[in-house]
């Protein structure tokens, strides 16, 4: 008798979610939602900008990569538009890893970020539900790539948030990939392959692991706030482009 047996390893990673750009116009509705709710109430951060729904100037594909655009153009009583972008409900997911490749906007003020955050919430509303920061960079600090978490116990309001930094001169001319790999145990948040901040799982309770959860992506350029904008907002930098070549999501 002949037994046949797969060759596919069980913890190997496999290509779930993808896009690549290679399309023009809009990003792909059916993978992209445009996140405006906090606008009002700017972000929770004091943020200068006001994000808009499916507009080109803001947020649009040509010629195989994603551009997300600042611009000194009042709306909404704010002096600054922008875009950001969410996966919620059209990608989440419990576990993997997750990539973006991209190149950052130039100058003081901006703020753009990959992220991560509880779609359904069952913990409560931020910090109770959690946060991952795949990337973080304020533009009066270009060569510098922050990641970091957020959850009841560790975070920036209280004093206790946990993160790291790695340095990148060419973080805002060439292109890099920013990467997570989130597993049951612990996070690791990667440079360009290298890693440089793990979060661990204390197996204490939802107050320090929030991650057993479902997370969707997220990929914004805010304007100021309480970070970004700690040293002003040169109105000279716009328009401020956020160049993204793809977001990959891969499942064991």
């Amino acid at each position: 008798m002949v037994m046949l047996f797969s060759c596919q390893p069980k913890n190997e990673y496999k290509l779930v979610w993808v896009d690549e750009f290679d399309y023009s116009g809009l990003p792909d509705s059916t993978k992209w939602s445009f996140d405006t709710e906090g606008n009002a109430s700017g972000w929770g951060n004091n943020e200068a900008q006001y994000y808009t729904d499916s507009d080109l100037r803001n947020a649009f594909v040509s010629d195989g990569t994603l551009k997300i655009v600042a611009l000194k153009d009042s709306m909404g009583g704010k002096a600054y538009t922008s875009a950001r972008l969410v996966s919620r409900e059209k990608g989440d997911w419990l576990y993997g890893k997750f990539e973006m490749r991209a190149k950052l906007p130039v100058g003081r003020g901006t703020w753009p970020a990959f992220w991560m955050l509880s779609t359904d919430w069952e913990y409560g509303g931020w910090p109770e539900s959690g946060e991952i920061d795949i990337m973080e960079q304020v533009g009066y600090a270009p060569d510098t790539i922050v990641g970091s978490a957020h959850t009841k116990s560790y975070n920036h309001s209280i004093g206790t948030h946990k993160n790291a930094m790695v340095f990148c001169q060419t973080a805002n001319s060439e292109f890099h990939t920013y990467g997570l790999e989130w597993e049951p145990e612990e996070y690791r948040v990667y440079l360009d392959g290298k890693p440089y901040f793990t979060f661990v799982n204390e197996h204490t309770d939802f107050k320090a692991w929030p991650y057993n959860k479902r997370f969707h992506i997220l990929m914004n350029l805010a304007i100021g706030g309480n970070w970004g904008g700690k040293h002003g907002i040169d109105d000279a930098i716009f328009p401020a482009t956020y160049e993204i070549d793809y977001v990959k999501v891969w499942q064991k």
